[in-house]
């Protein structure tokens, strides 16, 4: 239908019926650029849901963040490259990003950066990010994510930053979109609450934003997940801000957030014996959901 109306459209990495983990490099990216001047991202992607046109979750809790001027390039070379993955002859990204008027944007405070991350490297630029803000906050971490299945270095990273005294806090989903996923996470919070971790469960539905805010003065916004998939797994990409105006923007979105959730307790509801043997032997699949 896009492409009977002009729109330019394929699949990224269709399945094939070959037996490769290939497969597994799912294109997780939001993207949208505009006359190479304007940008959007965040985890926002083009379905009714994700703007409550329709409830299938209660309510859809997403974020996304628009960022104007020259860093905008990086949001174009981005798609370039994944659009012309599978294309014999490649695109100039230089049509694209020269002669691009920015004359209109106001110079904003402060930094943001673009940054991607991809499968195909040596190099897991999203974690990375991620527990740079861990390691570095010294008032607060503050988390929106709608999965939480973590390794090792996360783990130790959340822990620590809550026991040298970090405030450390994670807004969940209370109704899940996909319940392995769900019930994964919940084995999880048994570790990272006792360590000072606060975990809170947004009650009207789903959350899907990908949020960090650290210390008033750093945020990322973008399509990154804490799960392996996002991590490890997928092409990804985000925004990394500092002591910009945005970052107390974030920061209000999160309380507001919180505002609508309930704080997970241990032992808040006993388990049955099926759940208790269920979901250790879940644990051990995490890397794959």
């Amino acid at each position: 239908v896009l492409q009977k109306k002009g729109i330019k459209c394929k699949l990224f990495s269709p399945v094939k019926p070959v037996l490769t983990t290939l497969q597994n490099n799912r294109d997780h990216r939001k993207i949208l650029v505009i006359d190479g001047h304007t940008a959007f991202t965040g985890g926002i992607n083009l379905a009714d849901e994700y703007i409550n046109a329709i409830s299938i979750y209660g309510h859809w809790k997403d974020t996304a963040i628009m960022i104007q001027g020259e860093a905008v390039k990086s949001f174009t070379i981005m798609f370039l490259q994944l659009w012309d993955v599978m294309e014999a002859k490649k695109h100039s990204a230089r049509k694209y990003i020269e002669n691009i008027d920015y004359s209109f944007i106001q110079n904003p405070k402060g930094y943001f950066m673009p940054y991607c991350d991809s499968p195909l490297d040596n190099e897991n630029v999203g974690e990375l990010v991620y527990l740079d803000l861990i390691n570095t906050a010294k008032e607060y971490v503050h988390i929106m994510t709608p999965y939480l299945i973590l390794d090792h270095e996360l783990m130790t990273a959340l822990s620590y930053a809550a026991k040298r005294g970090v405030e450390v806090s994670i807004i969940m989903p209370h109704i899940p979109d996909k319940k392995t996923a769900f019930y994964l996470a919940k084995t999880y919070y048994k570790e990272l609450i006792p360590t000072g971790v606060k975990v809170y469960e947004y009650l009207p539905g789903f959350v899907h934003a990908k949020e960090f805010i650290v210390d008033g003065q750093k945020a990322v916004v973008g399509s990154i997940n804490l799960d392996y998939r996002s991590l490890a797994h997928h092409m990804e990409n985000a925004v990394l801000l500092y002591k910009n105006s945005a970052v107390n923007d974030i920061k209000k979105d999160f309380f507001e957030t919180m505002e609508k959730c309930n704080e997970v307790t241990i032992g808040q509801k006993k388990k049955s014996v099926l759940r208790q043997i269920f979901m250790p032997i879940l644990r051990l699949f995490a890397p794959l959901v």
